[in-house]
């Protein structure tokens, strides 16, 4: 690919080669089947809390100090690399919401093809609402650019919504290519050639947006997940405030000192919006609302429905209609069936059969 000019007689040729590449990652990823032996010591934790937050960085960049102080945790810290070896679990309330804090082990350049269990590590990285890529400000930012290419490479894309693509496999009838927007890279040939790669000859295919060859490929393969990320700078107490003036400008990131416990308020009050949590209060009747333990919610599945469900599963079978006090209502109370969606901090009242 390096070798091919770019232009739009060879970009059909790029096209299938992208397909190419991308179907053999694949297969690095999944290994063929085989009697597999033991998994050895287990990485993945079991998860707690409402949401899941993963520290995702080269060894020593100071990843298990900042656990240590955001969460009372003892993770151990020494001056030399990979002290961490296994996940690290612990947990921090802010805003009433319980999230859960990994310190994974650091990764290294090939972690994606299994160099230094990077394979494990990654994919705990993967079942994570937010990732945490903790870079050292003395370093340079090649580190950030080589993060960000093992986990892509691994299927987890940052800081991105799932490309607006639809995909639909037929039984019969070719394929259908339709497209609502000019498009600038992909054309009906190069769709059919992705495609073929895959042996898919009968699909209806709908760009809806502007999409690469990457963006279709994304949508074929299917196991993509989209994942939030915040870039934390850490060791701040050894550069000067000029530079670190500059580093605020830096879309996604955040400058801290995990060992001064610098700037952590702003971290924090970052990770929660990149969550984007709802938390409702529940209210018994003729009581006043509790406000010290809301329920806390997804950001995509906050109706009422959901609520009764995050509470107990045989809630909604008895559920008669609710009264909710809140943004998300014109009128305090208002009655409302299961389909109502709810916003952050609204007060909910269940009434049962």
């Amino acid at each position: 690919m390096a070798r091919t000019q770019k232009n739009k007689a060879t970009a059909h040729h790029l096209g299938l080669l992208k397909a190419r590449l991308a179907k053999l990652r694949r297969e690095l990823i999944t290994p063929k089947g085989g009697s597999g032996g033991g998994t050895g010591e287990g990485f993945d934790v079991a998860k707690t809390g409402d949401a899941r937050v993963g520290f995702v960085g080269f060894p020593s960049v100071g990843k298990s100090t900042l656990l240590s102080n955001l969460a009372g945790v003892y993770s151990e810290v020494a001056a030399y690399e990979f002290t961490t070896l296994t996940t690290v679990p612990g947990v921090i309330r802010y805003k009433g919401a319980k999230i859960q804090l990994l310190d994974l082990p650091g990764i290294i350049e090939g972690a994606k093809d299994g160099k230094g269990r990077g394979r494990q590590v990654i994919a705990v990285a993967r079942t994570c609402n937010l990732i945490l890529i903790v870079l050292d400000v003395l370093k340079p930012l090649l580190h950030k650019k080589l993060i960000e290419h093992e986990l892509e490479g691994f299927g987890i894309r940052l800081n991105k919504q799932p490309p607006n693509i639809g995909f639909k496999k037929k039984d019969k009838g070719g394929i259908n290519f339709t497209a609502t927007c000019a498009q600038s890279e992909l054309d009906a040939e190069t769709v059919k050639s992705i495609l073929a790669e895959y042996k898919i000859h009968n699909a209806d295919i709908t760009l809806r947006s502007d999409s690469t060859a990457d963006d279709l490929i994304d949508v074929v393969e299917g196991n993509r997940v989209y994942i939030p990320c915040i870039y934390v700078l850490n060791k701040i107490d050894q550069i000067s405030i000029e530079e670190l003036d500059i580093i605020y400008k830096v879309p996604h990131t955040v400058p801290i000192s995990a060992h001064h416990r610098w700037n952590f308020d702003d971290l924090l009050e970052r990770m929660w919006d990149y969550l984007r949590l709802v938390r409702i209060y529940t209210k018994p009747k003729g009581q006043l609302p509790d406000y010290t333990s809301p329920v806390v919610l997804p950001n995509e599945r906050t109706s009422v429905e959901d609520f009764c469900m995050k509470i107990h599963k045989n809630l909604i079978k008895e559920f008669k209609y609710a009264l909710v006090w809140g943004s998300s209502v014109k009128h305090n109370p208002q009655k409302v069936g299961k389909d109502h969606v709810m916003e952050d901090e609204d007060v909910i009242q269940l009434v049962k059969k």
